[in-house]
């Protein structure tokens, strides 16, 4: 039987982008769910053989405006308590490491703009060594505690927590390596533009770096996946 992935996209311009020729390559089909989709409150989120949650605008503590943020939280539990192999991108991320006990929390500055994360030694002999001196895309302005039970891999210069994970199975990534190469990038500057200024300085700067390092931080995240995928039990 074909092995599944599911998709969680909680905005339509925050997509699976560059990951998805790893993922099929490593002979998954994928299927997607939006947030908004009546049936997503009834999928059990264990069944599918990997579980991909994308970025978002919103705060994982901003659950009473956005109810679907408990009940996705109890059932990426469930998944978590059983171990099934797990990504989580940004805002995924973030409900990771809420749903695993850490806090959730706006950070001090937003982080937006192509710039290389620090890989820590642990990370540099496993799919993350694929990004060291890469400059991949950063956009976010929460951040999050780390969960106990979980490996610091990556820290950036204003935020010491990039990417973790937890055994083979779950890895957790606050930046965008799959960005670079997808036109939803132009739909992200032209919606907030205000982090732009405020973060990088301005929107031709950004779309600048984005032409200078999209492909190398694409082709980057794609071997980043496409390693982590083989070592899924």
């Amino acid at each position: 039987m074909v092995k599944r992935a599911l998709i969680i996209r909680h905005v339509p311009h925050e997509g699976v982008a560059g990951y998805r020729q790893p993922i099929e390559a490593a002979g998954y089909g994928i299927d997607r769910v939006d947030v908004t989709d009546p049936a997503f409150g009834s999928l059990d989120l264990r069944e599918p053989d990997l579980l991909v949650m994308m970025g978002a605008p919103m705060g994982v503590y901003e659950q009473e405006r956005y109810p679907w943020i408990r009940c996705q939280m109890h059932r990426l539990a469930l998944r978590l308590g059983a171990d099934r192999p797990t990504l989580g991108v940004c805002f995924g991320a973030q409900m990771v490491a809420a749903a695993l006990g850490g806090e959730v929390y706006p950070g001090p500055v937003r982080e937006v703009g192509f710039h290389p994360i620090k890989v820590h030694d642990n990370g540099r002999t496993g799919p993350l060594s694929h990004l060291v001196d890469v400059p991949i895309l950063h956009w976010h302005g929460d951040t999050f505690t780390l969960p106990e039970g979980v490996e610091l891999l990556a820290s950036s210069d204003l935020y010491a927590h990039q990417a973790f994970r937890r055994g083979p199975n779950l890895l957790a990534l606050q930046f965008h390596a799959e960005m670079g190469e997808d036109e939803r990038f132009h739909s992200w500057v032209e919606q907030w533009p205000e982090a732009v200024c405020e973060s990088c300085g301005d929107v031709e700067r950004l779309r600048a770096a984005h032409e200078e390092h999209g492909s190398r931080a694409v082709a980057a995240g794609r071997a980043m996946i496409g390693d982590w995928l083989t070592t899924l039990h």
